[in-house]
């Protein structure tokens, strides 16, 4: 008897793994998820326990293999021995001429390329904190960014030396050591660095020179929108670099591996995810300065790239290159990143093959993320039981109209159900912990929630609303606050609006983002007004929301609707008329004159109304002042305010009717496939 059932129960273990398949999908999944959770949860509490940083990582890999590629850039390559020995150069170069010690902090100034990796593994090996400056940064902003962190010495690029000067008798003020990756500059106020670098040695360098370091030590700034008007310095200690860093492996990157990095440097994804996970696996990496559609392919081709980095509108440019025979000939295997679109992902899949996609989510001085480890198209992550155990997060509901979180008669946050839409907060506590932002406390209250569901607890304000479906997969919904996403940048609404008003014909003006059909990014409503006022003061604005002439060129020519009619707008104590003809016409646009005030541009409430009467205009949701019902009105009359507001800043004149609060709805269409000509 005991036979028979013994053989009953093997058969019927023949059948278990496709009835837990049957109940869950993604057992398999979930449980190599787990796995991976104990091995760093593991290696997490050892690397605080006896401070382990991700310097020391880099040095760990230098001697388990020397010789084995880190650094693969255009036509040059370089061994994680290598490596160590430029930044032991670099290293001695600053403390010889910039007299630096533990604890202070650098700027760096630095585009893709290996002197950036270099700089910042010297800084660590010194014990100070890498600031790292956004490259399209100018002028106030980037006098703003250097203020933030404190530093005492700002390092550059070579091919940022113009922005330097422009702000360089500021920095002599305050008495900044600058230097310029060049072997000689005859700037006063700025010193040659490669030179200097070349004369030393790459001895390495005494583990005393931070020996006061710990995993609470801020590692890095890196700086994200501030909603302020200017980008705000998050602060990433030792600790929160090993976070991101880690995601490669939650993806399933091996050391053999060859990880393709575009994305800037200078940012967490580029950076913290990007480099940081390379060094963790001891993979290679190839650099890229910027991204380009037309040669990414190409690279991945040329380098053997296995893994590569993406964020949502890359996958997007991507896939409106011009087909190829070749498409699939490439070893990709692995894709992190995150802000895909569902439509995207499907069609990246069938053009470039099987592809495993790792959608991500997290923010720089975030104390949350997530992992779509199960692969279901258009989530951002999963739930699961083990790091709900290790994060306290939660989805709460939110008024969108009020712009704040719904509580209960008691006080505190409505925690929303499954399928329903809600604000991403996570508590802050000793797993969990959020350093904020260099000398903005303002800021870094704002982000912190407190008596969310009991007296006293705080929690992270991600500014995110997502939704969890029932088989507990995370979808991105909107992003609340006053920012914008354009070629992988959070863009401040306040900082262009800032811009703006420094015009003196501006009294007020009001910025937001708009979906733009096609494109998964959000695109500034004023960033015509931009471009115009660019020509004036170019060097203001951050680079991100400029323009090349010859795409604003064809933007007032081809963007505004072709069914709207001509008309003519009268100019008061004049017998002339302006007469704003169809935008499809083949008009030539006339050169920039300097400004001239002898002619007041006027708009006559008559006119406009009988235009927008014409488009049989929809009624705007919501009460009359609110976010919606602006919104809707300001798309509705984009067609109108676009033809107008662009002539009379062609003419050098502001019309009468902006000059006071005015919403300037004014869209434009992205028409290439690449962030950069190619």
């Amino acid at each position: 008897i005991i036979i028979p059932l013994f053989m009953l129960l093997l058969e019927a273990l023949e059948f278990l793994p496709l009835l837990i398949y049957f109940r869950n999908p993604y057992f398999l999944k979930d449980l190599t998820y787990t796995f991976i959770s104990i091995y760093v949860g593991i290696r997490m509490s050892r690397i605080k326990k006896k401070f382990y940083s991700i310097l020391d990582r880099f040095l760990d890999k230098v001697a388990e293999h020397p010789h084995k590629k880190f650094i693969v850039y255009e036509e040059s390559s370089y061994t994680y021995s290598q490596a160590d020995r430029e930044s032991n150069k670099v290293a001695r170069a600053l403390l010889t001429h910039a007299h630096l010690k533990q604890g202070d902090t650098v700027a760096l100034f630095l585009g893709n390329e290996p002197w950036f990796v270099w700089m910042w593994l010297a800084l660590s090996k010194l014990g100070c904190t890498a600031s790292f400056l956004n490259v399209n940064i100018r002028s106030k902003s980037l006098l703003h960014c250097f203020s933030c962190c404190e530093a005492k010495v700002l390092i550059a690029g070579a091919d940022l030396q113009g922005a330097i000067e422009e702000v360089l008798p500021t920095l002599k003020q305050q008495g900044i050591l600058v230097f310029i990756l060049r072997e000689h500059c005859h700037v006063d106020g700025i010193e040659s660095l490669s030179d200097k670098i070349q004369m030393e040695s790459d001895e390495p360098l005494s583990r005393q020179l931070r020996a006061s370091i710990n995993i609470k030590s801020p590692a890095v700034y890196i700086y994200t929108s501030g909603t302020t008007g200017l980008p705000k310095a998050a602060v990433i200690n030792h600790e929160r670099v090993w976070m991101p860093a880690f995601a490669l492996t939650f993806a399933g990157v091996r050391s053999d591996d060859i990880v393709y990095i575009y994305l800037p440097l200078y940012h967490s994804a580029g950076f913290l995810m990007g480099l940081c996970g390379a060094i963790e696996k001891g993979t290679t990496v190839v650099l890229r300065s910027k991204f380009s559609a037309s040669n990414f392919w190409n690279d991945c081709r040329k380098y053997n790239v296995t893994v590569i980095q993406y964020i949502g509108e890359v996958m997007r440019y991507l896939c409106n290159t011009p087909k190829r025979d070749n498409d699939k000939d490439h070893k990709v295997r692995l894709a992190v990143g995150n802000g895909i679109r569902e439509d995207t992902w499907v069609e990246f899949l069938e053009r470039f093959g099987n592809i495993c996609i790792r959608e991500c989510y997290g923010a720089t001085e975030g104390n949350v993320g997530f992992i779509n480890y199960g692969g279901k198209i258009g989530a951002m992550g999963r739930e699961h039981f083990l790091y709900k155990m290790a994060c306290k997060y939660a989805l709460i509901r939110f008024d969108t109209e009020k712009e704040e979180p719904v509580r209960d008669s008691r006080g505190f946050c409505v925690e929303v159900p499954r399928g329903e839409t809600g604000l991403l907060v996570a508590k802050i506590g000793k797993r969990t912990p959020f350093s904020g932002y260099a000398k903005d406390k303002q800021q870094t209250d704002k982000k912190k929630l407190r008596d969310v569901f009991e007296k006293g607890d705080m929690y992270f304000n991600s500014g995110d609303l997502l939704k969890i479906d029932d088989e507990g997969f995370l979808f991105f919904q909107d992003r609340i606050g006053d920012t914008f996403r354009w070629k992988g940048e959070n863009v401040a609404t306040t900082e262009v609006a800032d811009h703006l008003l420094a015009v003196d014909f501006v009294e007020e003006a009001n910025v937001y983002g708009v979906k733009v059909p096609g494109n998964n990014d959000t695109k500034n409503l004023a960033n015509e007004l931009n471009t115009f006022y660019c020509r004036f003061e170019m060097d203001r604005l951050p680079r991100l929301t400029l323009r090349s002439p010859e795409t604003l060129l064809q933007t007032l020519t081809t963007n505004t609707p072709s069914t709207s009619p001509p008309f003519t707008l009268p100019i008061p104590d004049s017998t002339t008329t302006t007469t704003l003809s169809n935008p499809d016409s083949t008009t030539s646009i006339t050169p920039l004159t300097p400004l001239s005030f002898s002619l007041k541009l006027r708009i006559h409430t008559e006119d406009v109304s009988r235009l927008f009467q014409k488009q049989k205009p929809r009624k705007a949701p919501g009460p009359d002042t609110s976010p919606s019902c602006l919104i809707t009105c300001g798309e509705q009359l984009a067609p109108i305010f676009t033809r107008i507001f662009n002539r009379s800043l062609e003419l050098c004149e502001i019309p009468s009717c902006f000059k006071r609060s005015t919403i300037i709805p004014v869209t434009i269409l992205l028409q290439g496939a690449d962030m950069t000509p190619s």
